[in-house]
């Protein structure tokens, strides 16, 4: 659902410029359009320009206009990041999504829009968040999944967990590479904000491939792009893959409810580092847009270290 409607010039032009400018997804987009819509109404609760009886979730922002935006003040934003925390009972990573939200919205106005000359959110502070080491598979416990596959859609059960496993993909890319994307040795990518990246394929992975490519040859398909099919002969769906990961993690006598499709990801980006592949190349072959969040597979392999010292 398209948002925009609801927003004021302003904020209108902050997202299209995020969608356009940054190619940002469109699910990205939304999610800081409803953070700034949830900081807006109580600012304007806060600042009397409804009344102290308005429901917060019925106040519109439709006539947010700039001499509101610029009288917001630091303070303002840790007001509301009590009452998220004390009225909402919202998690560190919920506000700091909303604080970035915020952030990235005067900072757009200062340096892009030029519609305000000091940045007043320049010294926002983002709630703490403590570092959780992702979950993974060991090698074996991978190849003890890999092995433990069978069923009707051995074919195409074993290429999805083994690209999961030395590709290291998202779910949403899984399910949305179509048939050639994938060109002998190397696969198209299509990942957050519809950059593209291409991998290559090992070994194993090529012949995955071929092995369910010939079981889909014979197959009557409804959706002939679609690289990874149901049965009922359509595009594959994240609620499908997630099920199918899930079955096959219980099948091999693995935990199915500390594992799952993205965990799947995490092992394969902790077996790359613990196999020399260096932090840059997997940044790109994880399509991060930032090393920060690449590095924290950095402190899953010390950990080993320290485990195997």
């Amino acid at each position: 659902m398209d948002h925009r409607a609801e927003a004021p010039a302003l904020i209108r032009e902050f997202l299209t410029y995020h969608e356009t400018i940054q190619g940002h997804s469109r699910k990205t987009v939304d999610e800081y359009f409803l953070d700034l819509r949830g900081f807006f109404r109580f600012m304007k609760l806060e600042k009397g320009k409804v009344p102290r009886t308005a429901q917060l979730d019925e106040i519109s922002i439709n006539d947010v206009d700039l001499s509101l935006v610029r009288s917001v003040s630091l303070t303002d934003v840790y007001s509301y990041m009590s009452y998220l925390t004390r009225d909402r009972s919202l998690g560190a990573a919920a506000r700091a999504r909303k604080i970035a939200a915020i952030r990235s919205f005067y900072k757009y106005l200062t340096n892009k829009a030029k519609l305000i000359p000091e940045n007043p959110m320049r010294d926002l502070d983002s709630p703490r968040l403590k570092k959780t080491l992702p979950r993974y598979l060991g090698y074996d416990e991978s190849i003890q999944l890999l092995e433990s596959v069978g069923g009707m859609n051995k074919e195409r059960d074993y290429c999805i967990l083994t690209l999961f496993l030395n590709c290291g993909l998202r779910i949403s890319e899984l399910v949305g590479l179509n048939v050639n994307d994938v060109r002998e040795q190397q696969l198209r990518v299509l990942g957050k904000g519809n950059k593209e990246r291409i991998l290559f394929l090992n070994d194993a992975c090529q012949q995955a491939i071929s092995d369910w490519m010939e079981v889909r040859s014979t197959q009557a398909i409804i959706d002939k792009n679609a690289l990874f099919i149901t049965r009922k002969r359509t595009r594959i769906t994240n609620a499908a893959v997630h099920k199918l990961v899930k079955k096959h993690l219980l099948e091999a006598g693995l935990d199915s409810d500390q594992y799952s499709s993205h965990k799947l990801r995490h092992t394969a980006a902790t077996l790359m580092l613990q196999n020399g592949v260096d932090v840059r190349t997997l940044q790109e072959v994880l399509g991060h847009e930032h090393l920060n969040t690449t590095q924290i597979y950095t402190h899953v392999s010390s950990e080993n270290l320290r485990a195997a010292a």
